[in-house]
């Protein structure tokens, strides 16, 4: 597809920046806008009327689509041109993290007995996650605010 480094082979994955205030060549164009709509479309077609979206509004490293205003949009959208919708059956995108940090969302998986051990954030796609892209600055940033380790192996952890 292109257009980010996480599509695009000829596009690096850069190292973090977790006090980044611009877009990072990481966002994928439109990605929670396809997620969003494959969602519906799913939605839809078994009757269900609620989609869950797991973005946070309070650190989302510049990415657009991680934004209440985005998801209202869509929500929006979806509403006008599903047969659902316009039939009174509408369906909402509901996004429970939206208002927490990422440490809260690590705390809130603990109580509930996530084994984070099984989880992934890095960009890289290799063995190991290499523990300077944005996303494992992040992941590992949350842990330590959060007050508990990582359980997964890094190549290099700044």
């Amino acid at each position: 597809m292109g257009g980010s480094a996480l599509t695009d082979k000829n596009i690096d994955v850069p190292e973090g920046d977790v006090n980044r205030q611009d877009i990072p060549v990481t966002y994928v164009p439109a990605r929670n806008m396809i997620f969003l709509a494959f969602a519906a479309s799913y939605a839809e077609k078994i009757g269900a009327q609620d989609i869950f979206i797991g973005v946070s509004e309070v650190d989302y490293s510049g990415y657009v689509d991680c934004r209440q205003e985005f998801l209202d949009a869509m929500e929006k959208a979806i509403n006008k041109g599903t047969v659902c919708g316009v039939e009174g059956k509408t369906i909402k995108i509901n996004a429970p993290f939206i208002n927490m940090t990422k440490a809260e969302e690590i705390k809130l998986g603990m109580e509930l007995g996530v084994d984070y051990s099984l989880t992934w954030s890095c960009y890289k796609g290799e063995d190991k996650a290499c523990g300077v892209c944005d996303s494992c600055l992040l992941r590992l940033k949350a842990f330590k605010e959060a007050g508990f380790e990582d359980p997964i192996e890094y190549k290099e952890a700044k």
